[in-house]
Protein backbone atom coordinates (compact mmCIF):
# COMPACT_ATOMS: atom_id res chain seq x y z
CA UNK A 1 0.00 0.00 0.00
CA UNK A 2 1.41 3.09 -0.79
CA UNK A 3 0.62 6.35 1.38
CA UNK A 4 0.12 9.61 0.48
CA UNK A 5 3.53 11.70 0.77
CA UNK A 6 3.29 14.56 3.24
CA UNK A 7 2.87 18.03 2.46
CA UNK A 8 5.34 20.18 3.56
CA UNK A 9 5.55 22.24 6.74
CA UNK A 10 2.78 24.54 7.05
CA UNK A 11 4.34 28.07 7.55
CA UNK A 12 0.66 29.39 8.92
CA UNK A 13 1.03 27.06 11.80
CA UNK A 14 4.72 27.69 12.23
CA UNK A 15 4.52 31.58 12.78
CA UNK A 16 0.97 30.55 15.00
CA UNK A 17 2.53 28.37 16.75
CA UNK A 18 6.14 31.07 17.46
CA UNK A 19 3.65 33.74 18.39
CA UNK A 20 3.49 32.33 21.70
CA UNK A 21 6.38 33.06 24.02
CA UNK A 22 6.35 30.11 26.05
CA UNK A 23 6.62 28.14 23.23
CA UNK A 24 9.38 30.28 21.94
CA UNK A 25 11.37 29.19 24.66
CA UNK A 26 10.29 25.68 24.69
CA UNK A 27 12.07 25.80 20.92
CA UNK A 28 14.98 27.98 22.65
CA UNK A 29 15.46 24.89 24.88
CA UNK A 30 15.15 22.57 22.97
CA UNK A 31 17.44 23.67 20.75
CA UNK A 32 20.02 22.36 22.95
CA UNK A 33 18.75 18.82 22.71
CA UNK A 34 16.19 16.63 23.33
CA UNK A 35 14.46 16.99 26.47
CA UNK A 36 11.60 15.68 28.66
CA UNK A 37 8.25 17.35 28.94
CA UNK A 38 8.53 17.51 32.53
CA UNK A 39 11.98 18.92 32.07
CA UNK A 40 10.77 21.77 30.09
CA UNK A 41 7.82 22.52 32.55
CA UNK A 42 10.84 23.55 35.53
CA UNK A 43 12.22 26.36 34.34
CA UNK A 44 9.05 27.96 32.95
CA UNK A 45 7.29 28.00 35.35
CA UNK A 46 4.24 25.63 34.13
CA UNK A 47 2.47 22.34 34.39
CA UNK A 48 3.46 19.70 32.64
CA UNK A 49 0.21 19.52 30.85
CA UNK A 50 0.27 23.01 30.18
CA UNK A 51 3.56 21.76 28.85
CA UNK A 52 2.24 19.36 26.76
CA UNK A 53 -0.34 21.15 25.04
CA UNK A 54 2.18 23.77 24.14
CA UNK A 55 4.22 20.50 22.86
CA UNK A 56 1.00 19.64 20.92
CA UNK A 57 1.12 22.85 19.17
CA UNK A 58 4.63 22.93 18.36
CA UNK A 59 4.57 19.41 17.05
CA UNK A 60 1.38 20.00 15.25
CA UNK A 61 3.44 22.71 13.39
CA UNK A 62 5.67 20.65 12.24
CA UNK A 63 8.82 22.63 15.01
CA UNK A 64 8.89 19.62 17.42
CA UNK A 65 8.47 15.67 17.51
CA UNK A 66 7.90 13.74 20.63
CA UNK A 67 7.86 10.25 21.50
CA UNK A 68 6.67 8.34 24.60
CA UNK A 69 9.30 5.61 26.31
CA UNK A 70 7.13 4.49 29.19
CA UNK A 71 6.23 7.34 31.12
CA UNK A 72 8.49 9.62 29.81
CA UNK A 73 7.43 12.06 26.63
CA UNK A 74 10.91 13.16 25.02
CA UNK A 75 10.64 15.81 22.76
CA UNK A 76 13.40 17.67 20.09
CA UNK A 77 13.13 19.89 17.13
CA UNK A 78 12.52 18.76 14.02
CA UNK A 79 14.82 19.58 11.09
CA UNK A 80 12.47 20.10 8.57
CA UNK A 81 10.12 22.45 9.94
CA UNK A 82 13.41 24.43 11.24
CA UNK A 83 14.58 24.41 7.67
CA UNK A 84 10.90 25.55 6.03
CA UNK A 85 11.28 28.36 8.98
CA UNK A 86 14.72 29.32 7.55
CA UNK A 87 13.50 29.53 4.26
CA UNK A 88 10.94 31.49 3.97
CA UNK A 89 12.93 34.26 6.34
CA UNK A 90 15.67 34.38 4.13
CA UNK A 91 12.75 34.62 1.04
CA UNK A 92 11.79 37.87 2.86
CA UNK A 93 15.46 39.38 3.90
CA UNK A 94 15.91 39.05 0.22
CA UNK A 95 12.81 40.95 -1.17
CA UNK A 96 13.81 43.48 1.61
CA UNK A 97 17.36 43.55 0.58
CA UNK A 98 16.59 44.20 -2.74
CA UNK A 99 13.91 46.79 -1.79
CA UNK A 100 16.41 48.48 0.43
CA UNK A 101 18.77 48.60 -2.47
CA UNK A 102 16.63 50.48 -4.83
CA UNK A 103 15.65 52.90 -1.80
CA UNK A 104 19.61 53.47 -2.01
CA UNK A 105 20.18 53.88 -5.34
CA UNK A 106 16.72 56.34 -5.94
CA UNK A 107 17.83 58.75 -2.79
CA UNK A 108 21.69 58.28 -4.09
CA UNK A 109 20.48 59.10 -7.91
CA UNK A 110 18.73 62.44 -6.35
CA UNK A 111 21.27 63.97 -4.27
CA UNK A 112 22.57 67.19 -5.45
CA UNK A 113 26.24 66.76 -5.82
CA UNK A 114 28.68 69.02 -3.48
CA UNK A 115 30.71 71.76 -4.82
Amino acid sequence: MTGTPSPGPDMEKILDALGDATRRRIVDRLAEGPTSVSALAGPLGITVTAVAQHVRILTDSGLVTSEKTGRVRTCRLEDDGLRALSVWADARRTQWDQRLDRLEAMLNRDEPSSP
